[in-house]
């Protein structure tokens, strides 16, 4: 089948994945102090910009990706379906690694949990390509040999990083928060100068 409607769902779960992030962000209760309760908020606003980069590199990069697959079988449909699943579950890491801030306690383990989720986000884009890649299965037929594997290197970055970020969080939780804003922020970068160049997560 063609990708029409692949992509028209894709779109859907991005867009309900990306608006349940702020959802995430709880109004101070009345009777407090609004403008130090707002300012204690900045883990969950923290929280929301490195998700909302992932999300948004994510689609941008999957819209990418299905410019070079021009059809869809069974099995990359199950691919995207897994794929979107971890996309539709990422505002709960958010949630939890807000928290974690909040409190000042289990930073560690919510980043690593984080990132973990990136990873596995990661390795399920890789598969889709790699799939979709094999003996041209799926793919556009002008692409050469070469800019397959290219790309397919390119797609291997994102789930390799984040890995590494994931257990750097384990010791260092605020650089692995810190690579993954860093991460995304250079892979969109490249995509705006480079629109051939994907993201990490597609990786993005």
């Amino acid at each position: 089948m063609e990708t029409n409607r692949l992509e028209a769902f894709s779109d859907g779960v991005f867009a309900i994945a990306i608006t349940l992030l702020v959802l995430e962000i709880k109004v101070p209760p009345p009777g407090t102090a609004l403008g130090a309760e707002l300012l204690q908020l900045w883990p969950s606003y923290l929280a929301y910009v490195v998700s909302f980069l992932v999300i948004g590199a994510i689609w941008i990069n999957h819209h990418a990706m299905f410019k070079h697959i021009v059809c869809v079988d069974g099995m990359l449909l199950l691919l995207n379906v897994l794929h979107l699943m971890l996309i539709a579950f990422l505002p709960f890491p958010t949630a939890v690694l807000a928290e974690a801030f909040h409190r000042g306690m289990d930073e560690s383990v919510a980043a690593a949990f984080y990132g973990g989720i990136l990873t596995v986000i990661g390795i399920f884009v890789n598969a889709m390509w790699r799939y979709a890649a094999r003996g041209y299965r799926l793919l556009d037929t002008h692409l050469t040999v070469k800019k397959i594997r290219q790309i397919e290197r390119q797609f291997l970055v994102g789930p390799i990083v984040y890995a590494i970020a994931t257990a750097i969080a384990l010791v260092l939780p605020w650089l692995a928060v810190l690579l993954f804003i860093l991460l995304n922020l250079f892979y969109l970068w490249s995509r705006w100068g480079n629109k051939t160049a994907p993201s990490p997560i597609d990786p993005q």
